[in-house]
């Protein structure tokens, strides 16, 4: 019988944690396979963990996040080294498929990385042509949609600055990807579970550290 093949993910968001960005990161975090950036994360820090773990790192921006910042040797850099910046993109790495959306609600005109419903549905539809493709190409939409805010009524908050999307329930609904995972809002805030089904979506909240194993799925020209 065939063994199972899991893909090792660590997924981050919001705040540098301890227990990553310590000298011990590399040990204790060893097997990980790839890592997810959820937003709000300074750049030195997914470039310690680039660098510590010379894995991929896949992430998408979020609201307090800005085009540019110092990094690690004190350069401004849009993007972190060995960081692979996602938003509005489908990417295949280790034979899932991963779709950033980053950005939460708007709740301050003019803010960078802030963005309506209409702008959310907007960011979607432009992705249509390349998850269609990506659907004859592989037998499916998306396994991994990577986000910074949640969906709507799904681990958010009452007020604007942490509401979720509802775009998002209709993505999940119709593009039924595996997992939906998001930052943004603390678990222990909105208190309930960190993981909630969502149809055939498990939607999991990853602030500030979180580990899970996904199995790939051989797609139709793998």
């Amino acid at each position: 019988m065939q063994s199972v093949v899991l893909v090792n993910i660590l997924a981050l968001s919001d705040s540098v944690d301890e227990r990553v960005y310590s000298e011990q990161f590399h040990k204790s975090y060893a097997d990980v396979d790839l890592v997810l950036g959820c937003g709000d994360l300074p750049i030195y820090y997914l470039e310690f963990v680039a660098d510590a773990l010379n894995k991929p790192v896949l992430y998408v921006r979020g609201n307090h996040d800005t085009e540019a910042e110092l990094s690690s040797d004190g350069q401004r850099r849009r993007v972190p080294r060995g960081g692979n910046l996602i938003d509005d993109r489908i990417a295949n790495q280790d034979n899932l498929l991963f779709l950033g959306l980053g950005g939460s609600i708007r709740y301050r005109p003019g803010a960078v990385q802030q963005f309506s419903e209409t702008q959310m549905w907007l960011r979607i539809g432009r992705l249509l042509p390349r998850l269609l493709f990506t659907r004859l190409r592989h037998g499916r939409f998306v396994d991994v949609l990577v986000a910074h805010s949640p969906p709507r009524g799904i681990g958010d908050m009452r007020d604007r600055a942490h509401t979720g999307f509802k775009a998002f329930l209709t993505f999940m609904t119709w593009l039924k990807p595996r997992y939906f995972l998001h930052g943004h809002v603390e678990p222990g805030i909105v208190g309930g579970a960190r993981e909630t089904q969502f149809r055939e979506t498990r939607v999991v909240n990853v602030n500030p550290v979180f580990r899970l194993e996904i199995s790939p799925i051989n797609g139709l020209d793998e």
